[in-house]
């Protein structure tokens, strides 16, 4: 109960200093961090959570999964069509540097074998544009480097996770059954992709039938029955139930535009919820200790990954594409760590694995830096696109719905 009314006042403070946060570099995401850590064992000690608390991971989980669905909803594939180079160079080459390089620097600066090295350089691939809501969620901003940001972090989240699945098997004590992993990842990832194709697909069949329809004050609640429905069903299964909400999310909106639009206003704050509750769990974990364990190697190798790991490997990727050079170095700087890397990162220190104590800890400090730098940073930043009233713009159609609005 005194984490509900921690979360409460949290949430209370967000909304009354959201306008400010809208104009300067103060975060509603930095606030729900600090919070969670101020009433944690390492402060206050208000809340006692624990990496291995469940509270964490399903937090995590429910987050990234409601971020995923509604990014998805924003999708559109005509426009996808006509522009999918920027964001495959980005998926194709961009992704796999940034892998590599984190795992040589994690190696040579932090000491972890080269196996648990390479399983942090993929915990820490995926970027999450939730942070960086000035960017990617005004119309000011250009269409295509929006589009880039938000289709990145919609898919490379389901292309780290069986990189992750796979190395956690080589480094952990059954490391001889990593092959054998493999096709059980492969086939998670294919029913979570079955899943989150046919389910809205059937249900939207289902709508158009002359008998059956919704209410107009009941439609917003259609989509989300379709999540919980795909979230339960894919824990049921094991299917991959990231790969399923974001492919779920593109598939209605291309199905039934209606319902995207009804569940617009729900889903936006479903999705700042999940975020918060998320943040606040996370920001409990992050205490002196957390900080006081990690080497300074670990933090030359954070400042490395956030500061130049992603820029020079976006930066790489984007070589010969028409964006502007300010366009380029935009989209190298906002690729923040989010709820995919906690999750993965949880994964990694429930695993068992002989390091996974150390690569956690050092997952958990870039996770927090990250987290405190991009969403600080987006609207001094936005202003270079000649945003003159961060809160009084409307949000575009295109833009995610959970990186709307509200940082």
């Amino acid at each position: 109960m005194v984490l509900i009314v921690v979360f409460g006042v949290a949430l209370l403070i967000a909304v009354l200093l959201s306008g400010l946060a809208a104009r300067t570099v103060l975060s509603t995401s930095f606030l729900f961090l600090v919070g969670g850590a101020l009433v944690s064992d390492g402060f206050l000690g208000l809340i006692h959570i624990t990496p291995d608390s469940e509270i964490v991971s399903v937090t995590a989980d429910l987050a990234l999964f409601a971020v995923l669905f509604t990014d998805g909803m924003h999708v559109s594939f005509p426009k996808l069509r006509h522009n999918w180079r920027n964001p495959a160079r980005a998926l194709g080459l961009g992704m796999p540097l940034a892998f590599v390089g984190m795992a040589l620097i994690t190696h040579f600066l932090v000491g972890l074998d080269w196996t648990t090295s390479f399983l942090v350089g993929a915990v820490l691939a995926p970027t999450d544009p939730v942070f960086a809501s000035a960017i990617v969620g005004r119309k000011e901003v250009p269409s295509k480097l929006r589009q880039l940001l938000n289709v990145e972090s919609g898919i490379n989240d389901g292309l780290a996770l069986p990189v992750v699945l796979i190395l956690i098997a080589a480094a952990g004590p059954t490391s001889g059954d990593a092959e054998a992993s493999l096709g059980k990842i492969a086939l998670e990832l294919v029913l979570g992709l079955v899943f989150g194709v046919v389910l809205p697909y059937v249900v939207i069949e289902l709508v158009r039938f002359r008998l059956l329809g919704a209410e107009p004050k009941l439609q917003p609640l259609l989509p989300l029955a379709i999540g919980v429905i795909l979230y339960a069903l894919c824990h049921l299964t094991h299917a991959n139930p990231y790969l399923a909400a974001f492919s779920a999310g593109a598939v209605l909106t291309a199905r039934s535009l209606e319902a995207k639009e009804a569940f617009e206003p729900l889903g936006e704050a479903l999705a700042e919820l999940a975020k918060f509750a998320a943040l606040l769990v996370f920001g409990a974990l992050l205490t002196p200790q957390l900080f006081g364990d990690l080497s300074f190697g670990g933090y030359v190798a954070v400042v490395l990954a956030i500061m130049l790991i992603r820029p020079a490997s976006l930066l790489l990727s984007l070589l010969g594409t028409r964006f502007t050079r300010q366009e380029k170095l935009v989209a190298a700087w906002f690729g923040p760590k989010g709820f995919a890397s906690v999750v993965y990162g949880l994964l990694v220190l429930q695993a068992g694995i002989p390091q996974g104590q150390e690569a956690f800890t050092l997952i958990a400090v870039c996770i927090a830096f990250s987290i405190i730098a991009h969403s600080s940073t987006d609207v001094p930043i936005a202003r270079l696109f000649k945003v003159e009233d961060i809160a009084g713009i409307p949000g575009d159609e295109s833009a995610p719905v959970a990186a709307r609005d509200t940082r």
